[in-house]
């Protein structure tokens, strides 16, 4: 008789393959017979590595190395070769779409996500037709997945992927010893603050001005914060290497750090992370920090908040047109973006300073 051995297919962008780690993490533990097996794209592995001794880590690059119906069937091949007695499909695309096919007529026991697309439709109608109801969040989805293939989890129970390690007031961290000596040691009382304002889409970025004005107020506040800017692409080097310039508390992360694991050590050791309804958050939460977020075009009723994190420490604000999609991909209709406009500097540094007190 096989061993029990799941396969979970999550290929996407950083932030959601992000979002499968706490119940990946909390079948692993509730099932420690149950191997675990998770296939998605290369950067992945660090959520992976370190996680419990039943989970395994598979890269595949479909984009390159898997091309078209041809690498999928060779994909497919590599797959069976691992024995899995089941297959959770939590991304539910094409290509997802073709291997979950080909695992049904094998005659596995196969499951896919469900992604609610009419509760979505109506979540971003047009004005007037809007029905904000709250949708099951990710790791619900992920969940009812598990369950359907005869693995219902009865809690989430994950906590950080750092949760060997604590500091001295319990919070699980990385090592720092292991990142360049620029960012030195965390002193005592110290604290530390990340900054990530750009996402992918307009939609989704915090406009830099704000952003700017967020920082120098922060620093009004605490002249001995530090405070670290998080992002990578040419809009970050051009504008966080001035704020670093100009500015000498903060720090763009990107220019010393060179590595996703990197990077979630340092966000282990702050106390605030701002960020938008993008990967960061999500990163940041796997490390138990908590993260003010911002929204713009997007709405948290979409069930995208951060693993762990309060909604009283989301920001937006109302509008009728909200949200216009899903993603935040779209261009804004009103073409003044007053949905990110809209959010006074002032209201953030409220509530991240309100945390730090709290800290």
């Amino acid at each position: 008789m096989k061993k029990e051995h799941i396969l979970v297919i999550r290929f996407s962008a950083l932030g959601d393959v992000a979002m499968v780690v706490p119940v990946v993490y909390s079948v692993a533990q509730q099932y420690p017979d149950v191997r675990i097996t998770v296939l998605s794209r290369p950067f992945a592995r660090t959520f992976f590595n370190n996680l419990l001794p039943n989970i395994n880590f598979m890269s595949a690059d479909v984009k390159k190395d898997y091309r078209g119906v041809k690498g999928l069937n060779t994909l497919y091949r590599r797959l069976v070769a691992k024995q899995p007695t089941a297959i959770a499909d939590l991304h539910a695309v094409l290509r997802s779409n073709y291997l979950r096919l080909r695992f049904n007529l094998g005659r596995y026991h196969v499951e896919h996500l469900d992604k609610h697309r009419s509760a979505r439709r109506k979540l971003v109608a047009r004005e007037g037709k809007k029905i904000l109801t709250p949708l099951p969040s990710p790791f619900e989805n992920y969940s009812d997945v598990f369950a359907r293939l005869g693995y219902p989890i009865e809690k989430i129970t994950f906590q950080s992927i750092f949760s060997q390690h604590t500091d001295d007031s319990g919070k699980p961290v990385g090592d720092l010893s292991l990142l360049p000596q620029e960012i030195g040691s965390k002193q005592a009382g110290e604290q530390w603050v990340g900054i990530a304002p750009i996402a992918a889409h307009k939609g989704k970025t915090y406009p830099p001005e704000l952003t700017e004005k967020v920082i120098c107020q922060l620093l009004q506040h605490n002249p001995h914060l530090r405070i670290f800017l998080f992002g990578r692409g040419p809009n970050e080097d051009e504008l966080f290497s001035r704020w670093q310039r100009e500015i000498p508390q903060c720090c763009y992360v990107s220019q010393l750090l060179n590595s996703m694991e990197q990077e979630l050590i340092l966000m282990s050791h702050l106390d605030v992370m701002m960020s938008m309804d993008s990967g960061n958050m999500h990163l940041a939460s796997l490390t138990a920090t908590p993260v003010v977020s911002v929204w713009g075009a997007t709405h948290p009723a979409a069930g995208f908040m951060g693993y762990g994190q309060q909604l009283d420490n989301a920001i937006e604000i109302d509008l009728p047109c909200r949200p216009c999609s899903i993603y935040g991909q779209k261009a804004c209709k009103r073409g003044d973006y007053q949905c990110l406009y809209g959010i006074k500097p002032e209201t953030i540094v409220e509530k991240i300073t309100s945390l730090l007190t709290k800290n």
